[in-house]
């Protein structure tokens, strides 16, 4: 892969720039190809620099923990950004916490709890980024993380930042769309909390989540959450585990006997082994309930040909 030309050497970049780089370990499934770029920026104003001397027709990807993402085999055009190093830090002010889109969705969790701010416990069940809980309006027991934004900082193309307010997206179940045609991405997330909790009663209701979702979901294997959007009224887990396909395989991609809706790499999966079996899963449930699955996980990247297979 070489598609995309960017001269960045003497762009003036702090960061740390990385060609034809492997994913497989930026993600939860542990499966993918590489990226044609990776890039670390250093900081809020390296990330400015960055974006005012890429080209416009470059690719940009956003990778936070790789949770909720499936990365073909064939790897990623363009710039994978990863924005972790640099928008890392978490911060309060009265009944707001500010944290930055690397910043994992359970240290959100934590942090809050810590300053007996109400609302974030169900955070500590979701196992990615702040960044990208905030970009698919990631949830659990409930709760929704836009239910909770007051503001986020965005990025554009050009390097310049904006504080933008909910009333900016439309904003659905696992879905956020910006209003308009502008291109950009979030840097920190303003959560409006409630003040005056017990820290630790907080706390100890993250625990009890957390030792829930133990016991209800494969978090001891590789996965990236769950893999399909529950439809109207009902739950994907339910449909897959009603059509038999528990412990189903292809590959080393099998459904998960312990959560139907979640899909292990035992240990030799492939991205196309998870992704024939989530299109398998889907085609089955279809024909046997009428119900056609969303997938929640994103699929980005390129395929690879059989012979490239061999």
């Amino acid at each position: 892969m070489g598609e995309h030309a960017f001269n960045y050497k003497d762009a003036g970049l702090r960061g740390k720039m990385q060609e034809q780089h492997s994913l497989a370990t930026m993600n939860a499934w542990r499966v993918g190809g590489v990226a044609e770029y990776l890039y670390e920026p250093a900081d809020r104003e390296d990330l400015a620099t960055f974006f005012s001397v890429c080209p416009d027709d470059m690719p940009i990807t956003v990778l936070g923990l790789g949770s909720n993402l499936l990365i073909r085999d064939g790897g990623v055009g363009g710039v994978v950004l990863n924005l972790r190093p640099a928008f890392g830090e978490i911060s309060s002010d009265a009944n707001k916490v500010f944290a930055g889109s690397g910043v994992t969705c359970a240290k959100v969790a934590r942090y809050s709890a810590r300053k007996g701010l109400q609302g974030l416990a169900f955070m500590a069940g979701i196992p990615g980024t702040v960044g990208g809980a905030i970009a698919m309006n990631a949830g659990a027991y409930g709760e929704e993380t836009w239910s909770f934004l007051s503001e986020v900082e965005t990025i554009g193309r050009g390097g310049e930042t904006k504080n933008r307010t909910p009333a900016d997206y439309a904003i659905a179940y696992r879905s956020v769309t910006l209003k308009g045609d502008e291109e950009e991405w979030f840097l920190v997330g303003h959560f409006e909390l409630t003040p005056g909790g017990d820290a630790e009663s907080l706390e100890r209701e993250i625990r009890e989540m957390l030792k829930r979702r133990n016991s209800e979901q494969p978090t001891s294997q590789l996965n990236c959450g769950s893999v399909f959007r529950n439809p109207e009224n009902d739950y994907a887990g339910r449909l897959i585990e009603h059509c038999g396909l528990k412990k189903h395989a292809i590959g080393d991609a099998e459904v998960s006997e312990k959560h139907a809706n979640f899909i292990i790499n035992r240990g030799k999966a492939t991205a196309h082994h998870i992704e024939s079996l989530i299109e398998y899963v889907r085609a089955r449930v279809e024909d046997e309930t009428g119900v056609r699955l969303e997938p929640e996980v994103r699929i980005i990247g390129k395929d690879i040909d059989d012979e490239e297979r061999q």
